[in-house]
């Protein structure tokens, strides 16, 4: 069935997007096509707003309002600025903020280090890390990037990079996820919960 070039192109659209099949990329058009128009106008006006008043802070990178220089977790007094949880993505900012147990500040990297892809150090934002912790007053990097192969090479760079500066750099703890079984556990995970485990108190 050959489809109208509007239609076809929204689907074509929608396929583009992280998770998004063909099949899911049709439902949504024909969704939308036959939704009342203020859904469709106002995912419009979303997706135009969303370049033209997002930014990103020129401090740790995580994404704020247009117009603003630093996001509302930098320009926080409350937050302890000595403390930097390095992140993979702004999500991760998010993910970590739910829990409301972290009261320090990030460095969003945007992106990790993948010689495969040909993304290097100067790919993401390494460099203004290391520029950040160079002004002092940071006492501990917390690096948080995610337990894969690329996320682990970041994290081990970054340890390098930032050894110079004789600050604390720690690492998230990994290990049995809270109701997981032993016997659904990967190796890996069973090795990293062994190693890292804790005394009772």
């Amino acid at each position: 069935m050959i489809l109208p070039e509007p239609i076809q192109k929204l689907i074509n659209s929608f396929e583009r997007l992280p998770g998004i099949g063909p099949k899911s990329a049709s439902r949504l058009a024909f969704f939308l096509l036959r939704a009342p128009d203020d859904i469709s106008r106002d995912l419009s006006e979303a997706l135009n707003g969303l370049k033209d008043k997002i930014a990103f802070c020129e401090e740790c990178f995580n994404i704020t309002e247009a117009g603003r220089s630093r996001c509302e977790i930098c320009e926080n007094p409350k937050r302890d600025g000595g403390v930097i949880c390095v992140v993979e993505e702004a999500l991760d900012v998010l993910a970590l903020e739910r829990i409301n147990a972290y009261s320090g500040r990030y460095h969003v990297l945007h992106g990790v280090l993948s010689p495969i892809e040909g993304i290097g150090p100067d790919d993401i934002k390494a460099r203004q890390l290391i520029e950040r912790v160079a002004k002092g007053g940071v006492k501990e990097v917390v690096l948080a990037t995610n337990p894969s192969m690329e996320g682990d090479a970041t994290a081990l760079y970054l340890q390098q990079q930032l050894r110079p500066f004789e600050i604390q750099v720690t690492r998230l703890a990994r290990g049995l996820p809270v109701g997981g079984d032993l016997e659904y556990a990967d190796q890996n995970t069973l090795l990293r919960a062994l190693s890292g485990r804790q005394e009772m108190g």
